[in-house]
């Protein structure tokens, strides 16, 4: 029988799924980018710019929920090598339909995960402050990511409205999944 590594203390198992599940989220945000990275190259368009600088801002998140993964005792989630391929290939799919639906997938991602980090913000209430002060910053920034999308054209993709539905769905299927198994 496998046991489970001990988690810190002061770490419960709410704050743990917490951890886990913003870790595979964070991790599938950098394999998007990378994805649509790998398509647009080294292009130099306004477009391509922002995905690269949110990029980056990605790897920081990840970085940071790398660090508390490890800190915290917290199992990442099983799942993450399908999140590997499945964000590369969101990410690639939606940069070769170009940058107004690259952008269109950055706009649904980024309104799921506002919605997702608001409602942990509203559960931690005053517990755990620096998992909630983490929090808080990012969904600051994914809100950000969200509106330079907007700006960029994300509108504009052709079929906006069902890629955002079904991106937004994908989204939730994957939080559900990540924060238990």
């Amino acid at each position: 029988m496998r046991r489970a590594r001990p988690v810190a203390p002061g770490t419960t198992a709410d704050t743990a799924a917490m951890i886990r599940v913003d870790h595979a989220g964070e991790y599938g945000a950098v394999r998007i980018y990378a994805g649509q990275m790998a398509v647009f190259g080294t292009r130099n368009s306004r477009g391509a710019d922002a995905i690269r600088h949110m990029a980056k801002q990605e790897d920081e998140h990840l970085a940071r929920f790398n660090t508390l993964i490890t800190e915290r005792g917290v199992r990442p989630t099983v799942l993450q090598p399908l999140w590997q391929v499945a964000g590369f290939a969101l990410g690639a799919a939606t940069a070769l339909m170009g940058e107004h639906t690259a952008m269109a997938c950055t706009e649904a991602v980024e309104e799921v995960i506002d919605d997702h980090y608001a409602a942990q913000v509203t559960a931690l209430g005053d517990r755990d402050p620096d998992l909630k002060a983490t929090i808080e910053k990012f969904r600051a920034d994914e809100i950000v990511h969200r509106d330079t999308a907007i700006a960029h054209g994300s509108e504009k993709a052709l079929g906006h409205t069902l890629l955002t539905a079904v991106i937004k769905k994908g989204c939730k299927l994957a939080i559900a999944l990540s924060t238990k198994v």
